[in-house]
């Protein structure tokens, strides 16, 4: 072991020490070394890629923010979420989402040796509400004024259709040594249900009250099960629905017995009412998913 890789592992130990959870997460990960085409660091859910020069910047503690903050990549599946948005914008975006959380939960210590996403008026927001608020300022002056003004991510996003550099173009690669790795729709799958395996388990280990309180509503979302609302709905109706016995309709039970008996006659309609929250906390999006369930419902 170099002696970049000892520096590593240090942190590492340290970050399960003082913060179990992200420290069982990045001791999951391999650490190689990728001084070709990273500029800092970088992860794709399975190892910690890191460039040689900027680990020698870094403190052990700074050190711990950075695994912590590859970690958050992982946790938060920001992997091939950006859909139709820029990918830039959506880097940052996730970026400020991370490095709040890591300061607020005082995790390593913040880095300043590089420019970073960190700004307190985002405290509580996901990545998707940062983005829409950064795309409205992209509006008022241009996309690319704004990706200007707001610089570089900390670290290289590898995303579910290959691979993006910090300043979101594609790059060309092979997956080979000295090129950065391409990942496969299937195979980002199955990192993301390792992932998911791995977090639970971390949470776990990490025992009540030191994981952090965004990470641990992922983890319930994820633990607790949900009642698809076609299902509950169906047996709502089902038993409010009128029905009365009738002989044009025969119970095929009793055909064996050689008895005739009236079978069961449903009403065909039934009156609904929808209600839909439209409060506060409910944004265009929302209301569109809503109002399209109530569409298939009908």
């Amino acid at each position: 072991m170099n002696e970049i890789e000892e520096k590593l592992t240090t942190a590492r130990v340290g970050l399960l020490l003082k913060t179990p959870f992200f420290g069982n997460m990045a001791t999951r990960m391999k650490i190689i070394n990728a001084d070709e085409w990273c500029q800092t660091a970088a992860t794709d859910g399975r190892n910690f890629y890191y460039n040689t020069d900027f680990v020698k910047k870094l403190s052990t503690k700074k050190l711990e923010f950075l695994f912590a903050h590859e970690i958050g990549h992982c946790v938060f599946d920001h992997f091939g979420r950006a859909g139709s948005r820029n990918r830039q914008l959506c880097n940052i975006s996730q970026d400020y989402a991370i490095n709040q959380i890591l300061a607020d939960e005082k995790i390593g210590e913040v880095i300043d040796e590089v420019p970073i996403c960190l700004d307190s008026q985002y405290r509580g927001m996901a990545w998707e509400e940062i983005y829409d608020k950064l795309y409205e300022k992209a509006e008022k002056i241009s996309m690319e004024d704004l990706l200007d003004q707001l610089g570089e991510t900390l670290d290289d996003h590898i995303n579910e259709d290959g691979n993006q550099s910090k300043d979101g173009k594609d790059k060309e690669g092979d997956g080979k040594k000295g090129k950065k790795p391409t990942i496969s729709k299937e195979e980002m799958q199955k990192i993301k249900d390792e992932i998911k395996e791995a977090m639970i388990q971390s949470a776990a280990a990490a025992g009540a009250g030191k994981t952090p309180a965004a990470i641990q509503r992922l983890i319930k979302d994820l633990t607790e099960a949900k009642m698809n609302w076609r299902e509950v709905l169906r047996m709502n109706i089902q038993s409010i629905i009128k029905n009365d016995y009738s002989f044009t309709r025969p119970s095929r039970k009793g055909w064996g017995t050689g008895a005739i008996l009236p079978g069961l006659k449903n009403d065909e309609t039934i009156d609904i009412a929808v209600a839909v929250d439209m409060s506060g906390s409910i944004g265009m999006d929302d209301a569109k998913t809503f109002f399209s369930e109530i569409k298939g419902i009908m």
